[in-house]
């Protein structure tokens, strides 16, 4: 049955032109296999067995064949097509070959119709009916997929003149039929109850009913132009053609009835366009005849109207007809204006498409405005629709804008702030898709925004109907993404005629639109809804998006070199290809190599700017994707690091110690020992009692096994762990020669990505160890360039501008720091860089804004099971509780960091005993103050943390003034000016003046 590449409409085999738009029909092609969502019907005769006991086989015969005529006639006027006879079944398929947005309701229709004539044809039977993903197309059936045995168990479940739909054939008509739900059918061959219905009867026109209590959104100037078209109509007494054009759902109706419904004086009649059945050329115009009051006119224009409505015989013309519907119009319009409504014109004939542009031609001193309704396809068939007309306005509803879709979906029903976001996002302003997206979500309680099978239907329908050139774009253009490039899918599609008259057929017909390339010499386009790109995507077969996957790869690895994220997207497409290919059983081991490889190097790239979390989804998929028995261990800690800083630390343990067994049953020492290089770093924060020794003790002993090999990349990772030993001692310096001999060694091992990893964290050398504030702010200004607005430097910058005094600069700094982290989703890095907040807010002499952000640091590294760290801010926000006076919270909080933290923790240990101090000192513990401020100095001694070490000193001093032995506090506190002083911290400074000039 050849289909039109035009209009979409089925013809009889013989036709070589179009029997709807005339237009040219092509030579038939091979059939293209493609995945579709159809609807399966199986009709079957009952008690066969006895009739063919009780009558003559040649009886038998003639009725069985007048059966099986009468159910594929019946199946055929519906739109459907009859795949075979299965004995005495019929099974047929409606969406093959061209899905229609009313299948359901067509196989409805047909299952009605075919359960009543049963008792004509002399038979008993039963019909089962149901929705779902079928491949189609290929040589040996119509259809194949779990519908067609759904269809056929539930078949086999009816009684005797019943009909049984399936539940997703339901979920599509259930506004437009009445019917009895039913306890789920246990049946063959599926694991689960399958839910069924007995449909009784099909009493509606759509599969869906509209909301008609919700106020009107926008459309302003719609609206206007509308009345300003009618004002003609009443002041000028002329006839109008006023025609509103957009897509399925965007609210052509809505915007018709608003105008309606502001209307005093004028006679409404309405007509439509159906998409389907016999006799349908005049049928909008026969409903607005009936519609329409008697009027004495001429006598053959009223014998012309007579003959369409009745059963008259009228030999006459299409030309004859349209002008005697044109004079009874007038007629009625001289005793009061009329609004003639003609809703669904896309599906109009062409004969009534002429009789409407002769009645707008012809009818110019009659007060009549002909309001039509249709899609942008009418466009196809008309490119001339209404142009050159005087008297005539099209207007295309455009998507609501985002306000817009906001204040719609309020009035919908009351939703989360969230639920609200992914309706408006996956909504894209169109009305329909928000009021069946709402119900969906409502239904289903769980919060989740899925695409309701009525949308899915429309878009499939409609793009089942474009040509097979104009298809094959959209579908290469969805396998690149929402946007794709001109130059792509000609890649994608080397054997399709030039693809610019498609596109510009495609963006005519609302489906895409022109966007900005994101390669340089290329044309871009973006998919005008990302429903219309899933519907195009969901229609390849999976053997064909594996092809097609692999081929965009290869394209874009040519042209894509200007990409950022090159290696994400490439990973991705050759992640599917590849994925594909394992589900239809044949793998592609190098392919997996591929996209693991380009997929790592995007994740690793993902941790360099700060997004653990979005680091470890693409580094667990470049793991997943890895063939069976393969394992990289170095891809294992790079996830490991990302799993770290993304809260993981526990999922960061696991995966290093499951690495390390891996690499010890394989012989592989080497990897084995990288590996646990990278565990001795988590496990100093994850349980950090005597780790520092042990981690510092590994690398010591590992490095020489490394420089023996001249192998970089372990020399890397073991300079990695001294300068955390070097970190956790508050060694700074150390630090960052340890750090710098590990990115040398990255560098000559072209590991570029861990390189950059690792110069992020030069940072806090600068900025807590003795290079003076003012070269630490140049250094960090020259990072700027290379690292941009990542959280670890807006922080560092912060907290040097705060040593400067410039308070409300670092303010802002670590603000967007904060935000930047969170928005992430980083926990560990959120922490990190919200403590900054607590340095920047005691130089701001805010003690209570350093109180809050520490206590939202200890409470993310708490969550996520780190110790190392909370241990230390544990003991610093005891500090703060000092300033405040809250010495018993501040003991409290100082007992919980000896109990996280490690005997060797210096940092921890220091401000322990600082806690300590104070509180002694506050009840008059004067000889314990001492002792412990002195062993505070004395521990920090050793290291190079100018600013924490002079604080020790500032502390030991307000124990000696309470002690009256001022001269040693001024002596203290002449040490801490000292140290203050080296480091540039312009603020300690001064508070350090004030006080010695105090104690002087």
């Amino acid at each position: 049955m050849p289909v039109c590449p035009t209009c979409g409409e089925d013809n009889p085999a013989r036709a070589r032109f179009c029997l709807n738009c005339a237009a040219p029909l092509a030579t038939p092609t091979p059939a293209r296999e493609q995945r579709k969502t159809v609807t399966v019907l199986f009709c079957d005769v009952t008690g066969s067995t006895e009739l063919g006991e009780r009558r003559d086989p040649e009886t038998v015969r003639v009725l069985l064949a007048n059966y099986f005529d009468r159910m594929k006639t019946i199946v055929e006027r519906h739109g459907g097509t009859v795949e075979k006879f299965i004995g005495d079944a019929v099974m047929a398929v409606f969406g093959v070959p061209v899905v229609h947005e009313d299948d359901a309701l067509r196989a409805a229709r047909a299952a009605i119709e075919m359960r009543d004539v049963f008792p004509e044809l002399g038979v008993e039977g039963c019909i089962g009916v149901t929705t779902g993903e079928v491949v189609t197309g290929t040589e040996e059936r119509l259809a194949t997929g779990d519908a067609v045995n759904v269809a056929a168990r539930l078949q086999q479940a009816a009684e005797p003149g019943a009909v049984l739909i399936g539940e997703p054939t339901f979920r599509l008509i259930r506004d437009a039929v009445e019917a009895d739900e039913l306890d789920p059918l246990v049946v063959k061959g599926k694991s689960e109850p399958v839910p069924a219905f007995r449909l009784r009867a099909v009493v509606g026109d759509a599969g869906f009913a509209r909301r008609q209590d919700v106020p009107m959104v926008g459309r302003e100037r719609e609206q206007r132009l509308l009345a300003a078209a009618w004002e003609r109509v009443v002041t000028e007494g002329s006839c109008q053609l006023f025609t509103i054009l957009g897509a399925a759902g965007v609210g052509k109706s809505r915007l018709a009835a608003e105008f309606l419904s502001s209307l005093t004086n004028a006679l409404v009649v309405r007509g439509r366009c159906l998409s389907y059945g016999e006799g349908i050329t005049y049928w909008p115009v026969v409903e607005v005849v009936k519609q329409l009051p008697p009027t004495s006119t001429d006598p053959a224009a009223t014998r012309t109207i007579r003959a369409l409505v009745g059963d008259e015989q009228l030999v006459t013309s299409s030309e004859e007809i349209a002008w005697a519907f044109r004079a009874h119009l007038e007629a009625v319009a001289e005793m009061r204006p009329v609004v003639c409504v003609f809703d669904d014109l896309h599906w109009g004939e062409a004969t009534f498409l002429d009789l409407i542009e002769h009645v707008a031609d012809l009818s110019r001193d009659a007060p009549i405005l002909l309001l039509c309704m249709a899609r942008p396809e009418l466009l196809d068939r008309r490119e001339g629709w209404a142009g050159g007309k005087v008297n005539a306005t099209n207007v295309l509803l455009e998507p609501l804008g985002p306000d817009e879709t906001a204040q719609l979906i309020d009035s919908l029903a009351e939703l989360d702030d969230g639920l609200r976001d992914r309706i408006r996002e996956a909504a894209e302003g169109n009305p329909l898709y928000m009021e069946e997206m709402v119900a969906l979500a409502r239904e289903s309680g769980d919060g989740e925004v899925s695409v309701p099978p009525t949308i899915q239907a429309l878009l499939a329908a409609r793009l089942d109907q474009l040509g097979l050139a104009e298809r094959g774009v959209l579908e290469r253009g969805a396998v690149e993404g929402r946007v794709f490039h001109r130059g792509a899918v000609e890649a994608l599609a080397p054997e399709q005629p030039p693809v610019a008259s498609s596109l510009t057929a495609l963006v005519r017909k609302e489906l895409v639109r022109p966007d900005r390339a994101q390669l340089p010499g290329e044309n871009a386009f973006r998919f005008r809804h990302l429903l219309i790109r899933d519907a195009a995507y969901d229609a390849l077969p999976k053997a064909e998006r594996a092809v097609l996957h692999e081929r965009f790869a290869y394209w874009l690895e040519e042209h894509g070199t200007t990409l950022v994220e090159l290696d994400e997207v490439l990973g991705h497409h050759l992640e599917q290809a590849y994925r594909y290919g394992v589900e239809l059983g044949s793998p592609n081991d190098a392919l997996a190599l591929r996209a693991s490889e380009r997929l790592a190097t995007a994740g690793q790239r993902a941790f360099v700017r700060g997004d653990s979390p979005g680091a470890v989804v693409l580094l667990t998929r470049a793991r997943a994707i890895l063939p069976a028995g393969t394992r990289d261990v170095m891809l294992e800690i790079d996830l490991s690091r990302a799993l770290f800083f993304g809260g993981r630390v526990a999922d960061a343990e696991a995966l290093l110690r499951e690495a390390i067994a891996t690499a010890t049953e394989r012989g592989d020492e080497r990897a084995a020992l990288i590996a646990r290089l990278r565990l001795s770093q988590v496990t100093m924060h994850a349980d950090p009692e005597g780790r520092e020794a042990e981690a510092f003790e590994l690398a010591t002993s590992a490095i020489p096994i490394f420089e023996a090999t001249d192998d970089d990349q372990g020399l890397t990772e073991g300079w990695t762990v001294i300068a955390y030993v070097e970190h956790n001692r508050c060694h700074w310096a150390a630090r960052k020669e340890a750090l710098e001999r590990a990115i040398h060694h990255a560098e000559r091992s072209g590991a570029e990505q861990r390189a950059k990893q690792l110069e992020r964290l030069l940072g806090p050398s600068y900025e807590f160890g003795p290079i003076p504030v003012e070269e630490a702010v140049r250094w960090f200004e020259a990072e700027a360039a290379v690292r941009g607005r990542e959280p670890f430097y807006l922080a560092g910058m912060a907290h040097l501008e705060a040593m400067r005094g410039h308070i409300e600069e670092a303010r802002v700094l670590v603000a967007e720091a904060v935000d930047r982290s969170e928005a992430l989703g980083s926990s560990v890095t959120a922490a990190l860089v919200g403590a900054t907040r607590s340095d920047v807010e005691m130089r701001a002499g805010n003690p209570a804004g350093a109180e809050a952000a520490l206590r939202r640091s200890c409470a993310l590294l708490e969550q996520v099971g780190e110790r190392g760290w909370l241990s230390s801010m544990a003991a610093e926000l005891g500090l703060v509780l000092c300033d405040l006076g809250r010495h018993d919270e501040a003991e409290a909080w100082a007992a919980r960091s000896r109990e996280l933290g490690a005997s060797d923790d210096v940092l921890t240990q220091m401000y322990c005993r600082q806690v300590d101090a104070r509180i002694d000192a506050h009840r008059g513990n004067l000889d314990d103050a001492e002792r412990l401020a002195r062993e505070a100095v004395a521990m920090g001694e050793p290291t190079d943390m100018l600013v924490d070490r002079a604080g020790t000193h500032v502390d030991l001093a307000e124990v000696l003034v309470l002690a009256g032995r001022r001269e040693e506090a001024a002596a203290e506190i002449q040490k801490a000016l000292v140290l203050f002083e080296q480091k540039g911290d312009r603020v300690r400074v001064e508070a350090t003046l004030a006080r010695r000039a105090q104690l002087a």
